[in-house]
């Protein structure tokens, strides 16, 4: 009887630390939690079994149980952005603010601008990929 208590608190340990990993939206969310919650009084069911010597139902209980835990731990990949291009998402404003450029500048001065803060934003030079991301794409929108 001990085996079966301490097989039945591992089981609720499980499930609790699976509910709080859930992050996806509400629809999701609930699929997940339930299908957690069925999948563990599934594999309780199995221990059970075992415990009256009815293997084939807990053979049959643990295939559910574990089916329903894989299933669902899949998660679909959120959708991509329409159009990738950050340059085009970024208003001229902000683009000039970014180059730290004025509103006529010349496309000599857009250049000049970005060749300076590409020295200091450039990964090799020290910078991140985001930031010569954003100096890159400020460029393409003044210039386009």
């Amino acid at each position: 009887m001990l085996l079966i208590g301490l097989g039945l608190a591992a089981v609720a340990l499980w499930v609790l630390v699976r509910l709080g990993k859930q992050t996806e939206k509400a629809r999701r969310g609930h699929w997940r939690i339930s299908a957690t919650l069925l999948g563990g009084v599934c594999f309780a069911g199995a221990v059970l079994s075992v415990a009256r010597n009815s293997y084939w139902v807990a053979a049959a209980l643990a295939l559910a149980g574990g089916y329903l835990v894989v299933q669902s731990r899949i998660r679909t990949a959120p959708p991509r952005p329409s159009n990738p291009n950050p340059s085009s998402r970024m208003s001229k404003s902000e683009a000039r603010a970014i180059l730290g450029v004025g509103p006529d500048a010349s496309p000599q001065d857009i250049q000049a601008a970005w060749k300076r803060l590409m020295a200091r934003t450039h990964p090799d030079q020290g910078g991140s990929e985001g930031l010569a991301a954003r100096v890159n794409a400020a460029r393409d929108r003044l210039l386009d």
